[in-house]
This record gives C-alpha cells, sequence and structure tokens, in this order.
C-alpha cells in the first residue's frame, strides 16, 4: 500500500528533510513546516557512517557526501594523559563497514538536503501541531498557525520533545535526561596537527575530529546534574574540565571563544516506544527513538528512517516493523556505551582502561567492534540505487 497523495513533514531538521527529499521522489506532494525563522541546525557538526550514506544514496547524494571525508590515517581511544588504550584507521573502518567515516558541518548536509526539495516546499516561521493522526477513511490534520491543513501522510520529525509523539502517545514518560550534558565547538585551531580520536576519563570524555574544510569539530560530555550552567561562561568550565588533557585538547581550548561553545544536556527515550505510528501519521528520529550520542548514530538513523519510510508509503505498520526493532536495538547499544564511556568510579575506570587495551591487542580495533550491526545496515529496497563502489 505505497499510494501517494500529501504529505507533511512536521520539522525542517536533518530526519524532516531527508523524509521530505525521499517522499519527494516517489512522487508525494510535501509540505515541510519549521517553526525556525530559517533552516539553522541545532549542533556544531554531524558524523555519518557507512550506514546513513547509502541511505543517501537512494537521495542521489551520497557520493557527494563521502567526498567530504577528512579522517586519514590512525585514529582511536586514548586516556586524558594521552595513552592509547585503542587505535583503528580509516582505511579498516572502510574495510570494515563498506564504507567511509564522514564529519561534516549540519549545516553542509541541511543546505544538501533542501537543494533536493522544489521551491516553496519548505515554510519556515511556521508552528505546527498535529490535530488528528487520521485513519485507513480519513486523511490527517495538521494547524499550522492558524491553517488546517489535510494530508494523507503526516512526518512527525520534531525532535527529542515531540509535540507529535507525546500526541500520537499520550500515556508515553517521553523523553528523560540521561544523566549527562555535552559541550561542541567547531573552530579553525591553526598549527594543531593531531590524530583524531576520543577520549575518556572519569564521568568524562572529549573528542577532537578534523573536518575536511580544516576547521576542527570538538566535544565533551560530563556526568552534571540536569539544568546546570557554567557560573561564569562555558569555554571556562571546559577549561576547568579538560584543561590539563592531552595534546591537542588544551590548543582547541585556547582557540575557543565562549561564543563559540554550544551546551545542551543529554535526554533520550528510556522507554521505546509502541510503534512509529499511529494512523496515517509516522514518527522518525529523535521523534521516534532518541537516544544518547554515544553511537553518533542520532541523526543516522534518522535518515535511513526517511528511505525505508518512503518506499512503505502509506503502509506505516509496514515502517514500524522495519524500524522499531533496528532502532530499539542501536538505543539499547547506545545507553550502554554511555553507562561504560561515562564511568565515574576509579576502579570501574581502570578495569575498563585494561579489558579495552587488551581486547584491542587480541583482535580489531574496539571503537570498531562496537559498530558492528550498525555501520554496516543497507537500504534493503534499494539495490539498484546502491553507491558503485560497494558490494
Amino acid at each position: 500500500m505505497a499510494e501517494t497523495g500529501r504529505a507533511i513533514v512536521i520539522g525542517g531538521g536533518i530526519g524532516g528533510l531527508a523524509a521530505a527529499a525521499a517522499l519527494h521522489q516517489k512522487g508525494w506532494a510535501v509540505t515541510v513546516l519549521e517553526r525556525a525563522p530559517a533552516l539553522r541546525p541545532v549542533g556544531a557538526a554531524l558524523s555519518l557512517a557507512p550506514n546513513a550514506l547509502r541511505a543517501l544514496d537512494v537521495l542521489g547524494i551520497g557520493d557527494e557526501i563521502r567526498d567530504l571525508a577528512a579522517w586519514q590515517g590512525d585514529g582511536g581511544l586514548r586516556t586524558p594523559g594521552g595513552r592509547w588504550l585503542s587505535r583503528s584507521d580509516a582505511e579498516a573502518a572502510a574495510a570494515r563497514f563498506g564504507g567511509p567515516l564522514v564529519l561534516l558541518p549540519r549545516t553542509t548536509l541541511v543546505d544538501r538536503l533542501a537543494a533536493l526539495l522544489p521551491p516553496g516546499t519548505v515554510r519556515t516561521g511556521t508552528s505546527a501541531a498535529l490535530a488528528d493522526p487520521g485513519d485507513r477513511d480519513r486523511p490527517a490534520r495538521v494547524g499550522a498557525d492558524g491553517d488546517e491543513l489535510e494530508a494523507e501522510l503526516v512526518v512527525g520529525a520534531d525532535g527529542v520533545n515531540s509535540r507529535v509523539r507525546a500526541t500520537l502517545f499520550p500515556a508515553h514518560p517521553g523523553a528523560v535526561y540521561a544523566g549527562f550534558t555535552t559541550w561542541r565547538v567547531l573552530i579553525p585551531v591553526p598549527g594543531a596537527e593531531f590524530a583524531p580520536h576520543e577520549t575518556w576519563g572519569r564521568g568524562r570524555i572529549w573528542g577532537t575530529q578534523p573536518l575536511a574544510d580544516g576547521r576542527v569539530y570538538a566535544y565533551g560530555a560530563a556526568m552534571v546534574p540536569a539544568g546546570q550552567r557554567a557560573p561564569d561562561d562555558e569555554k571556562a568550565e571546559l577549561l576547568r574540565r579538560y584543561g590539563d588533557w592531552h595534546h591537542p585538547v588544551p590548543a582547541v581550548l585556547a582557540a575557543t571563544r565562549p561564543e563559540d561553545v554550544l551546551r545542551h544536556d543529554v535526554h533520550h527515550l528510556a522507554r521505546p516506544l509502541p510503534a512509529h505510528h499511529a494512523g496515517r501519521t509516522a514518527l522518525l528520529g529523535d521523534a521516534a527513538h532518541a537516544m544518547p550520542p554515544t553511537l553518533g548514530q542520532g541523526g543516522n538513523l534518522a535518515i535511513e528512517d526517511a528511505v525505508v519510510l518512503a518506499h512503505h508509503g502509506a503502509d506505516l505498520a509496514a515502517y514500524t516493523a522495519d524500524r522499531l526493532p533496528r532502532t530499539t536495538a542501536v538505543a539499547r547499544r547506545a545507553v550502554r556505551v554511555a553507562r561504560l564511556n561515562m564511568a565515574g568510579s576509579r576502579a570501574v575506570v581502570a578495569v575498563r582502561n585494561t579489558v579495552i587495551t587488551a581486547l584491542s591487542q587480541a583482535g580489531p580495533a574496539f571503537l570498531l567492534r562496537g559498530f558492528d550491526g550498525v555501520a554496516d545496515w543497507r537500504p534493503p529496497y534499494a539495490s539498484g540505487r546502491q553507491h558503485a563502489g560497494k558490494p
């Protein structure tokens, strides 16, 4: 039951735009409603693993995004003092999962996805609410700044605090605090040479990654109570927490201005939804399966959702059957990784580091093994449109 018609996407982030582009390609007449005055994505950069890049192949832009890959040579996992716990490299990752890992500014992907849509598809500055999810006998209805719109399909892509989700599943508890906050910066760091890495401390992590445009994406996370903010500014908070960590962390912090730092508490759906749809309304991305960012898969799964949803069209039960088991499994793995890399006990950290080192010496890099069953996903309905370099 993949008939087409009118589709309304609530939310103009990466997942919403990917869904709009995929539905447009399938012949749907799509309208995207975004409450912000412009398509300005939240966050600094986004990591795209091979699974998301294969989904972008379905949209026809996978190869141009692959060309933005910057990671070359060694990388891996370190301690705050600089000792390597686990080493890996871009070539090994590509061989293991059938493609590169690409880190790019979120704005780059948002702009490219928006360019796939006909002019006038996206209505910014528009607050939307689901009035009726619809059913087999009637269309769904959406209120949009005083207007009421009808559609054969509505897509809730309105993020972790989704209002569409709350309308579809009012008994669900919604997103809860994951126990840690994050900081992110995307800046030039002149003269800083380093191997890409993530560093695991005690109740704190840090990552430093190069981008193809020469800038550096850096991020930190720490176990703190929800709602806290630095008493002075967030750069000062980063200096207090990470200023004595290994190179290039001090160089990155020296190049950072207070206004460069984004801070967000992390929330996730600790309880999976019973379905990713109700009536004629579907959920995708964080609205459907918000998870900790410890696997870097939030945006990746949203792009997967988009192409699978477009394949099934109006058959939303098939969409749920396809996506709910996978997204639930990946979300649970992200929670397990968060417990590991955000561990606060000295004894637990010592054991963790010893085990990681031993496992890495015994076989493939620890970090790469964590993506088995995740990064190797392929769109099951797009075999004729896969990236030419993939089997």
